[in-house]
């Protein structure tokens, strides 16, 4: 089963949010819906900045638990170098 890690945002260079997932449109949903009490829902951070997929569930866990130790530079690093304009991306996977 496929698995994904993503990295929600409230706004450009704002409140990030790393989160792993088997169905990411549904999940992003979810977060962007407020569709219940949580972190996200609390600092309003909806916007899907980045993703990656990874064959396996094991794998997406283990790569967002590395995401999650890295410093804040390095992740809007990794946000910049693939979407530098911190567009939100879920209009592009939810069609």
């Amino acid at each position: 089963m496929t698995g994904f890690v993503y990295i929600l945002a409230s706004s450009r260079h704002g409140t990030l949010y790393i989160g792993v997932t088997n169905n990411l449109v549904r999940r992003v949903f979810e977060h962007r819906t407020d569709s219940a009490f949580s972190f996200t829902s609390l600092h309003r951070i909806h916007r899907l900045v980045y993703f990656e997929s990874h064959d396996t569930m094991p794998l997406a866990i283990a790569r967002e638990k590395q995401l999650k130790k890295w410093n804040r530079d390095w992740k809007i690093r990794l946000i910049e170098e693939n979407n530098p304009d911190w567009s939100d991306l879920y209009d592009g996977i939810a069609t």
